[in-house]
């Protein structure tokens, strides 16, 4: 009895372990398939979706049109007639013929796009669809936390050593020498650092660590697609990354300026929100006693009272007050008030009076 494999000539069973030469980052490569893989029968699927929307809107104007052709012609028959109506039954017949024919095309066109789907070959993504999905986590963020704390605070001089070398050599031998600190924890506080310099403003010293943290990224990574300890990778990354090959010197650089585009928008998000924590600490300190910004109650007055504050003239203010209508005067005068612009009875005003005293006297 002969077995029948016909089903398997549709699935797509890569063989790109055989196929990768030693010079390229297969993982990479992989990586860069799949998404491939991924892209294209997405786009196949937003096709479909694409033309099954479209098919369902033709039949509803078809609809719609047969609704309209139907009302026409029985008002025909009831004896409404004329050229204007005659018109628009031509008009709505014509209209109906043409829907029909685009429901006929839409109708061919989604069976071909069926036909092609079915003949896409499957792969791991859609030889099969997993039952039921249930994932167990056993973690313990507070403790984890306390961990990485502890080892940036043991290993901090270490850390920031190996930031600032340049040469690869020296890098490997660095790590070779202090093989704890190829880890995750390194690459983390590697980027706290680069944050902090960027906020500094010491560009130059971010695109150097920024440098050593991406070292340290690949190194993890590397481990990551070999199941291996990344202490045990660093040999082997310093090895291919020397070979000078393009495509891993390619997207060593390209990874590199990510992060550093990553650290710059960092950065300043951090200024940013310093500056606005700083702004709203003085608009507090500056607040009058009714709880109101001096500042922005000062530019909210008519101009001719900001003038009278701009030349401390309490004469030409109190004339200004009196020019405005009652309401609007009491309004800005209470503002004032609460800002602290003015404050009755100050001792300014106290002096004057004292002033005029001693004139009366004399």
């Amino acid at each position: 009895m002969s077995l029948d494999y016909s089903a398997w000539d549709h699935i797509y069973v890569s063989d790109d372990e055989d196929a990768t030469s030693p010079f390229v980052d297969a993982p990479s490569l992989f990586r860069m398939r799949h998404r491939t893989r991924l892209q294209k029968s997405s786009e196949i699927q937003q096709r479909g979706e694409d033309l099954r929307n479209n098919f369902a809107e033709c039949r509803r104007l078809l609809d719609d049109a047969q609704q309209r052709l139907r009302a026409l012609e029985e008002g025909r028959r009831a004896g409404d007639a004329g050229e204007e109506r005659e018109a628009e039954l031509r008009k709505a017949e014509a209209e109906v013929s043409k829907l029909k024919e685009d429901e006929e095309r839409f109708e061919d066109l989604v069976e071909e796009h069926m036909r092609e789907a079915k003949r896409m070959p499957w792969n791991v993504d859609t030889i099969s669809k997993e039952g039921f999905s249930k994932s167990v986590l056993n973690i313990k963020p507070a403790a984890e936390q306390e961990r990485r704390g502890s080892f940036v605070e043991k290993y901090e001089e270490e850390i920031k050593h190996f930031g600032m070398l340049r040469r690869w050599d020296d890098s490997q031998r660095y790590l070779s020498d202090h093989p704890h600190l190829a880890c995750e924890e390194t690459a983390r506080h590697l980027v706290g650092v680069c944050i902090d310099l960027e906020v500094d403003e010491k560009h130059a010293l971010m695109e150097q660590v920024s440098h050593q943290a991406i070292v340290m990224q690949f190194i993890l990574d590397l481990a990551r697609a070999l199941k291996l300890d990344p202490r045990g990778c660093v040999g082997p990354f310093f090895s291919r990354v020397k070979m000078a090959d393009k495509a891993y010197r390619d997207a060593f650089d390209q990874e590199l300026e990510l992060l550093r585009e990553r650290v710059r928008s960092c950065a300043q998000a951090r200024v940013e929100e310093a500056a606005k924590e700083l702004e709203e600490e003085e608009r507090q300190r500056r607040l009058g006693p009714g709880g109101l910004d001096p500042v922005e109650v000062y530019e909210s007055l008519p101009e001719e009272l900001q003038r009278s504050f701009d030349k401390k003239n309490i004469q030409m203010l109190q004339e200004a007050i009196n020019k405005l209508d009652p309401e609007e005067g009491k309004y800005h005068f209470k503002r004032c008030i609460d800002s602290g612009l003015w404050v009755p009875d100050s001792g300014e005003h106290n002096d004057d009076d004292d002033d005029d005293d001693e004139e009366e006297d004399g």
